[in-house]
């Protein structure tokens, strides 16, 4: 397994991204339990940037991580206007291997 960071930038409909909110973390968080999911959070907009978030997960490769998101909430209702991903080699803190 190889570890992965998946940046999503979020559609402006923030009444839409509430409502769905609930239910996106409780999709991340059974990744999480079943190990996938090493940890996500928000990214907050800033004047250069929309709003958006921050996924390191750990899969085989590029396809096999963004796959483990198809059935996300927020990609499922057209909440993510992008998602990257790129593969990660943490060397040093908590997540170095």
């Amino acid at each position: 397994m190889a570890t992965f960071v998946v940046t999503y930038t979020y559609s402006p409909d923030a009444e839409r991204l509430d409502a769905v909110r609930p239910e996106h973390r409780a999709f991340l968080g059974a990744l999480h339990e079943e190990g996938s999911v090493v940890v996500s959070g928000p990214l907050p907009p800033t004047g250069q940037a929309a709003a958006g978030a921050l996924i390191v997960l750990e899969a085989e490769d590029e396809t096999a991580a963004l796959a483990l998101l198809d059935d996300d909430p927020f990609r499922r209702d057209g909440l993510v206007v992008e998602a990257t991903v790129r593969r990660w080699v943490p060397v040093i803190g908590s997540l170095a291997g």
